[in-house]
């Protein structure tokens, strides 16, 4: 089967065209393929399959093999898949997601060829039995939460999966050490994605992530406009006002207003191949 390596700001992942020809075990494709020694490498594998209802629909698995509902840089990518493959005309895609229908707005480069993607990623969620998490109340803003025998400030953000956004400067951080403590807190029932954040400049922040299912990771979508949302929230960013958000993998540009989150970052394909499932 035809496989197309890409990535978006060195979030990679395998993808799979999978309009006409389905992928069967995709949880034991995305396990076996992932391995960076022993298969293709990635962060997992994501599908661009039929809609019924957009333009097409996105599946993801991460490294573990299990799915997820939603991730940016995945979403553009597929986006610009499904364009360049002539499955979408013009610089307008709906892709249903598990999370729901993401409207992409592409921006295109002189081949005709999708370079970047602007996507409506809908309205933040902040309630906390809604991330999910045991936290009550509409947001969990600077909230104490124990992690490994010490007490960390934490803001609460889904954005189709839930983010844990922790104000910390990334580089005093073992990510390594810490990320699954995070991941595993029995104060997230599904898991959580943990971003530790510190504040660089005027609407300016920079993150690393720890990613459930994958480990660290050199970007997310999700997690930039999580972690976006938590600024404004905590009066650091403001609200309807463009925030760059600085990843180990590059930039991301993130607009949070009252209705919605807008994520602008590339897309790019790496190289394409076969392998033998």
């Amino acid at each position: 089967m035809k496989f197309y390596k890409m990535h978006g700001i060195g979030n990679d992942y395998i993808y799979f065209d999978c309009m006409q020809k389905e992928l069967k075990n995709p949880e034991e494709v995305a396990i076996k393929l992932s391995d960076r020694h022993f298969g293709i490498g990635g962060d997992g594998i994501i599908l661009l399959c039929p809609s019924k209802i957009a333009d097409c629909k996105m599946r993801m698995f991460n490294a573990d093999g299990s799915e997820g509902k939603m991730c940016g840089n995945g979403v553009r990518c597929v986006g610009k898949l499904a364009h360049d493959l002539g499955y979408v005309k013009g610089n307008i895609c709906r892709i249903e997601t598990l999370s729901g229908i993401k409207t992409l707005e592409f921006t295109l480069d002189k081949e005709g060829k999708v370079a970047s993607a602007k996507v409506d990623m809908g309205a933040a969620i902040l309630d906390g039995k809604k991330i999910p998490s045991t936290f009550e109340g509409a947001s969990v803003v600077g909230a104490p939460l124990t992690v490994d025998g010490e007490e960390y400030k934490v803001t609460l953000v889904s954005m189709g999966n839930p983010h844990c956004v922790v104000f910390k400067d990334p580089d005093d951080i073992d990510i390594e050490k810490i990320g699954k403590k995070f991941e595993y807190n029995p104060a997230f029932p599904e898991r959580v994605n943990t971003e530790f954040v510190k504040v660089v400049g005027k609407n300016e922040i920079k993150m690393r992530v720890w990613e459930r299912g994958s480990g660290e990771t050199l970007a997310c979508g999700t997690g930039a406009c999580a972690s976006a949302v938590a600024s404004v929230l905590n009066g650091f960013c403001g609200k309807g006002e463009e925030i760059t958000v600085h990843l180990l993998g590059g930039k991301l540009k993130i607009l949070y207003t009252d209705e919605t989150v807008y994520m602008t970052g590339g897309a790019t394909l790496v190289f394409t191949g076969e392998i033998d499932l």
